[in-house]
């Protein structure tokens, strides 16, 4: 095991340079050299990456424009193409000298920098070792395990970097076969959003497209750490500052890429001795789980700036004429703003009145406003009201559906939205069930499926006996980590479609397979030729991708093909689906997109390769509401607290929030330096307010461990964490996903959405 970049005397300092600048680059060098790549290889590839004739990148999901920067990529989408082309291989040898128990004490770093995997590979219990299987042998008998379960009992997975083609392909199988198990990586991160956008607006996504943010005259921020997980953006934010845009920004943590920004591709800000653009023009540190708060007094300032204008005869702060025609349930949303005490918002916001009363007369002055948010409010046990109540500060103003307004979710894997548009849903309202019945001449189960934490309840209590997946690291992104660990071993069939190795695959259950496929970045040729493939982006638009690279080994099938084969194997004569067919030229994959999703994808085949990719036809920009009201909701929140409110004053209860580090990607951590908060050397660490450590009587460097609040009778713990003094409000702390996920309960989850609660979980402090 590679323990090189671990230290037992890890480094803590503060960060004092910007985002981006050399510190970006630097890191970048680092990482290509470490993969055994050069230089020249690695500019060959960037070059192409996130460009209309190249490869989108498998990292996040932000736009891509018509006209791309020389280079189009950031920091981490840097780190996850070295991190898929690497000349590293995880092949025969390595699985013949390794047992899967001697594994498990690895670290994920250290699973997934054995490179790539290269042949298919079934678990033998009896040597503890996964040994090499031929594919139709694995296909064959994956067929015979699924034809024996009752499909209820057969969960498929996906995560949120399959393709369109793929994607479709993949919830058609699980159809066919008679498993409405749908759940993807959307369930873990952004389902407030599509639960709460459609009561709101009628849409499943944001109104905002990347052309907006030359328009606006004003950006929110709330919870979303930017220059680590979407910084490409910060392209948008750092041209709208230079215009004099106000940003501003909600967060519990200053996070550097919403702080300041030196731009790489800027010669002068790269030689120029400062340090970059200030890119939040104010930055407020709220309480997890506050922003409702927060918003209301925002909202409040705004209808008494309102009423001052009425009284002095002046035009109205409030769109009176958009909220006539458009809005509904303004007079409730209003009395609830109206009846808010300063005292509480204050209180639970962790903001005191003059800042909110600041930022609701810069609201107030903006015609041109965008949201942009993260999972610090999707991920809380109110995440759907603080995505709704964000909608209502918006639809005040009438600050969506007109150019470069809107509101703009920020989501993470690459294709984590598309994937929904196309049919991945436990939902099955969502899915066009009728039409794919009709198309494809099979009967599709009607009942609703398991999203992410039902499949979790379902591995735990042994309902769920099969769990197919394709990408991801599930048993680690999910909550319940140690629950959920020790029952996936109880599966009757475990199969991961995987490129690289990681946690899951050294969890296995009764029969387990591991099939290695092509990553994006991979030369994909089929009997037609190179193949494209699609992906939706965060603002709806639609992209193509083609490969560069040559494949990792001459044994790996791509992710089409393996679906086309598993279906075959399992589910033959049930359906009138030429699976080979449409393997050997996705664009036949994309003619049945667009047959079942006619007004998102029309055309579908001449317009996705076109720069910038074309956009769906979403009815919420145009001022259409699809609600079953027809009408934009004012939606007024339960109310302001979290958990109820953590009480932390005299006590050893705290509110914490995961985060990840900018040498990470979701679960695939990069490196154990997070170079953004000046963290060197270890990731067991968490981040505290030093008044809060003076009430404890902790000092830097002190070793504790975590323990969820709860009173369940289930022992959740983290032990050995080292303790930092930071930057957090009081009764905060943080710590990183998802090293601290066994601390998440499985109950503690979004209301109406089942999104893991993870910004706000309450957990004592244990001296050790």
């Amino acid at each position: 095991m590679d323990r090189s970049e671990i230290t037992d005397n890890p480094v803590i300092k503060a960060y004092d340079q910007p985002s981006g600048g050399w510190g970006s680059l630097k890191s970048v060098m680092e990482k290509t050299l470490a993969e055994g790549l050069s230089v020249e290889t690695m500019y060959e590839m960037l070059r192409k990456q996130n460009k209309a004739d190249g490869y989108a990148c498998v990292s996040c999901s932000w736009a891509k424009p018509a006209e791309p920067h020389l280079a189009e990529f950031c920091e981490n989408g840097a780190k996850a193409t070295v991190w898929e082309v690497t000349r590293k291989r995880c092949d025969r040898a390595f699985f013949a000298k390794h047992r899967v128990s001697e594994l498990r004490h690895w670290t994920d770093h250290d699973l997934e920098k054995q490179g790539r995997l290269t042949t298919p590979m079934r678990y033998d219990a009896s040597l503890d070792q996964y040994i090499p299987v031929k594919w139709e042998d694995a296909f064959r008998e994956i067929g015979a395990e699924l034809q024996a379960l009752n499909p209820d009992s057969a969960v498929f997975y996906v995560s949120g970097r399959a393709s369109l083609e793929a994607s479709y392909m993949w919830q058609l199988f699980s159809r066919i076969y008679g498993s409405p198990n749908l759940p993807d990586s959307s369930n873990m991160c952004h389902e407030s959003t599509s639960v709460g956008l459609p009561k709101s607006i009628g849409s499943p996504v944001g109104t905002v497209q990347i052309e907006d943010f030359d328009l606006a005259d004003m950006l929110f921020f709330f919870g979303h750490n930017t220059g680590t997980n979407a910084p490409r953006l910060l392209h948008q934010v750092h041209d709208a500052r230079q215009r004099g845009v106000p940003v501003v920004t909600f967060n519990p943590l200053q996070e550097r890429g919403l702080m300041r920004f030196k731009d790489p591709q800027s010669p002068a800000e790269m030689l120029s001795p400062g340090d970059g653009v200030k890119m939040s023009s104010d930055y407020f540190q709220l309480r997890p789980g506050g922003d409702i708060a927060a918003m209301t007094g925002i909202a409040k300032a705004v209808l008494a700036l309102d009423d001052a204008a009425i009284a002095d005869g002046r035009p109205r702060i409030l769109d009176t004429a958009f909220i006539a025609e458009h809005g509904h349930g303004f007079e409730d949303f209003e009395a609830f703003v109206r009846g808010q005490s300063w005292e509480e918002i204050e209180r639970c916001s962790g903001l005191d009145r003059d800042s909110l009363e600041h930022v609701g007369r810069l609201y107030s002055r903006a015609e041109r406003v965008i949201a942009n948010y993260g999972m610090g409010l999707t991920q809380h046990r109110h995440g759907t009201e603080n995505v709704q109540m964000l909608c209502n500060l918006l639809l005040m103003r009438g600050n969506i559906g007109k150019p470069g307004a809107g509101i703009s979710p920020i989501r993470g894997h690459s294709n984590v939205q598309g994937q929904r548009t196309v049919g991945i849903s436990e939902k099955p309202e969502l899915v066009p069930l009728d039409k794919l019945a009709e198309f494809y001449a099979f009967e599709p189960p009607r009942h609703k499926g398991l999203d992410t934490v039902e499949a979790c309840k379902g591995i735990i209590d042994g309902s769920v006996k099969a769990f197919v997946s394709l990408g991801g690291n599930f048993s680690r992104a999910a909550p319940e980590t140690a629950l959920l660990e020790e029952a996936w071993r109880k599966l009757r069939l475990s199969v991961q479609i995987s490129t690289k190795l990681n946690r899951n695959h050294l969890l296995p259950g009764e029969v387990t397979y591991i099939l290695p496929c092509l990553g994006r970045i991979e030369d994909d040729r089929q009997a037609s030729g190179l193949q494209h493939v699609s992906m939706e982006d965060s603002t709806a638009c639609i992209h193509g991708s083609i490969g560069w690279s040559p494949p990792a080994s001459p044994e790996l099938l791509s992710e089409p093909k393996i679906i086309a084969e598993l279906a075959k194997a399992t589910i033959p004569g049930r359906s009138n689906i030429d699976w080979d067919f449409w393997v050997a030229d996705y664009s036949r994959v994309r003619d049945e997109i667009a047959r079942t999703y006619p007004k998102d994808f029309s055309n579908f085949n001449a317009r996705f390769l076109q720069p910038g990719g074309f956009h769906r036809d979403l009815a919420a920009c145009k001022r259409e509401w699809n609600t079953e009201n027809k009408k934009a909701n004012f939606l007024t929140p339960s109310g302001f607290d979290v958990n109820p409110n953590i009480e932390v004053d005299g006590k050893n209860i705290l509110s914490l929030m995961t985060i990840r580090s900018n040498d990470q990607f979701n679960t695939t951590v990069y490196g154990y330096d997070d170079r953004l908060r000046g963290i060197q050397g270890t990731r067991m660490v968490i981040l505290m307010n030093a008044e809060d450590m003076k009430r404890l009587n902790l000092r830097d460097d002190d070793r504790v461990d975590l323990a969820t609040h709860a009173d369940d009778g289930v022992d959740r713990r983290v032990c050995d964490l080292r303790v930092h003094a930071f930057s957090i409000p009081k009764g905060a702390i943080a710590g990183y996903f998802p090293e601290l996920n066994p601390l998440v309960p499985l109950w503690h989850h979004a209301e109406g959405s089942h999104t893991p609660a993870s910004k706000a979980i309450p957990v004592e402090i244990v001296r050790r």
